[in-house]
């Protein structure tokens, strides 16, 4: 377990300071542009690890689940994460750091409708937090300097499409494996968004080489090695334990946002970053109980199926044997 926490505090490390980066590159790159090169190189490198996990499972992609993926790419990428860099672009990365954290309150709606993980008290109680973490951090009455209505619109897109990235993702992921999937679509909702930057004109290379220690830090650590780190941390452990890079990573953004871009964090930002950790804490909390209670029910099952088991042979010991004369 030493491990599995050894990735998740660095994944944590990696993902808190994502915002910062984006925010300090995307003034200088175009925001379609730092996207698709960031998603691109980090799914290229992943690929390797894809191909060995697609290669032990002895699975060959077929047409439909190119498809499919192309379908999960394009909502976390071409969609999620191109709304995410607009909104870092048009918001406090402090701000934006903790909004794009709230998208598991979104997985939770999406599952309710689409799988059969339905919405419960637990549920409830963790989207109230969260609910509320988002108003005062938004703080609509008097919105803080720096964000924007337009900012916050485009992060909120980002937190919606990536939950619904990571329910479509589900099942291409029980599949073909969690790093096949991620590093398949990452690549190819990068081609999506590279054939819509061609369309509109965007640049694809200009200006990378001025800001390539920016370019090389997103990409290779940030995305790629950040990425890496999570899915380890789920292969030391479980999912819930993985998670808590997401629960670390709003409480390291804006400490990382007042060190590199000097930005003030108002009482407003403390209480919506508190609201919103406490919704994180009980969310994986009630994941393990749900999990612990699931397992002690298939225990219990199996045990009840073995007493019948046992049961029904003691029974027909004491049957009567008939012989035939």
């Amino acid at each position: 377990m030493k491990k599995a926490y050894g990735f998740v505090v660095l994944t944590a490390f990696l993902f808190g300071t994502m915002e910062v980066a984006c925010k300090v590159a995307g003034n200088q790159l175009d925001p379609f542009q730092l996207t698709f090169i960031r998603f691109a190189i980090g799914g290229i490198l992943l690929l390797p690890f894809a191909a060995v996990e697609l290669h032990k499972a002895h699975i060959r992609l077929t047409g439909k689940d190119i498809l499919r993926l192309a379908g999960v790419g394009i909502l976390g990428i071409s969609l999620s994460m191109m709304f995410f860099q607009l909104g870092v672009s048009n918001s406090n990365a402090s701000t934006a750091s903790v909004l794009i954290s709230i998208n598991p309150l979104f997985t939770m709606v999406f599952a309710h409708f689409f799988t059969s993980e339905k919405l419960n008290r637990h549920k409830f109680i963790v989207l109230g937090f969260g609910l509320l973490g988002i108003i005062f951090m938004i703080r609509p009455w008097d919105v803080q300097e720096g964000n924007t209505v337009i900012g916050i619109v485009y992060m909120l897109l980002a937190a919606i499409f990536f939950g619904a990235y990571t329910i479509a993702g589900k099942v291409s992921a029980q599949k073909l494996g969690i790093m096949a999937q991620t590093s398949i679509s990452f690549i190819l909702g990068s081609f999506v968004l590279l054939i819509m930057m061609l369309i509109m004109g965007k640049p694809v290379v200009a200006g990378v080489a001025d800001n390539l220690p920016l370019v090389i830090y997103i990409s290779l650590f940030v995305t790629g090695l950040g990425y890496f780190s999570y899915f380890m941390a789920i292969k030391c452990s479980d999912a819930a334990t993985g998670s808590l890079a997401f629960f670390l990573k709003p409480a390291i953004a804006p400490v990382m946002a007042v060190i590199f871009l000097h930005e003030t964090i108002l009482w407003n930002t403390y209480l919506g970053i508190g609201l919103i950790l406490v919704g994180s804490y009980l969310n994986i909390r009630y994941q393990k109980k749900d999990k612990d209670t699931s397992e002690k029910d298939l225990e219990g099952e199996l045990e009840e199926l073995e007493e019948e088991r046992e049961e029904g042979f003691a029974e027909g010991e004491r049957l009567p044997k008939h012989h035939e004369n």
